[in-house]
């Protein structure tokens, strides 16, 4: 059966993640539901990562097999057009081998999330971004950042009813940057690392954003990861900033 790739956009809210749900609406359901109008013999199809609940994404990869070849483009178009009303845009469709698969061929997984101060509440970016109404340290959070960043064991920063084998993860990277917004700031946090636990981002962002805002010294973070224990976390923040941007391998199958 001739597989496709496919970068997927969407806005998480409506949906209990990526991952179909017995009795709850998922990103994945609406793709397949979109792909077996035109193809009722279409398998399940499979993601780079399952989003939880609310989570964004502007770079997911999934693929999927037809039981007939399609112009990558044409196959986007078909899927647009059946996933309306769906917040969900196939942004991209391209052949691959049937080596390649979206999860276990990914080296790397990218994540930003959109953290925003300012004391007037959101409109535009309401449910697309954090919102705090007190003012964050830059430095203070960066410096907390660096203790993450590595390969450590994350239990502190992982989910009760997380599945992953071993909580033992590397931290490639963290980077966090500031931008003026109409009245206040907004911060973006990026981190990239090969796979990532269950809620361990909004783990981190929570934790950080007590440091920015004073209520934590950066050097807690650092007492909090060698604790191991899910009680030293600070608050899991929303995840209406959390977006999965970027999925990297070994060969980019858009290019």
């Amino acid at each position: 059966m001739p597989r496709y790739a496919l970068k997927i956009e969407y806005n998480g809210a409506p949906f209990a993640g990526w991952q179909r749900q017995k009795n709850a609406p998922s990103v994945q359901q609406a793709l397949e539901e979109a792909l077996r109008a035109l193809d009722p013999g279409v398998p399940t199809i499979f993601a780079a990562g399952r989003t939880d609940t609310g989570v964004h994404a502007t770079g997911q990869v999934a693929h999927c097999e037809m039981t007939r070849a399609w112009d990558g483009f044409r196959l986007q178009e078909a899927l647009n057009y059946h996933l309306r009303p769906a917040p969900i845009a196939v942004l991209q469709v391209h052949p691959v081998t049937e080596e390649f698969h979206a999860r276990f061929s990914a080296l790397e997984r990218h994540y930003v999330f959109r953290l925003i101060s300012r004391r007037p509440p959101l409109t535009h970016d309401k449910g697309l971004a954090w919102r705090v109404n007190h003012a964050l340290d830059l430095t203070a959070m960066q410096n907390a950042a660096r203790h993450l960043i590595g390969k450590h064991d994350f239990t502190t920063f992982r989910a009760s009813q997380c599945q992953a084998k071993s909580p033992v993860k590397t931290m490639d990277q963290i980077t966090i940057s500031r931008h003026k917004i109409p009245e206040g700031q907004e911060f973006r946090l990026e981190f990239r690392a090969r796979s990532f636990l269950h809620n361990q981002v909004r783990s981190f962002v929570g934790t950080l954003e007590r440091v920015g805002a004073g209520a934590w010294p950066p050097e807690r973070v650092k007492t909090a990861l060698e604790a191991r224990d899910r009680a030293a976390c600070g608050p899991v923040c929303p995840p209406d900033g959390l977006y999965l941007s970027h999925v990297g391998y070994p060969k980019n199958p858009f290019s």
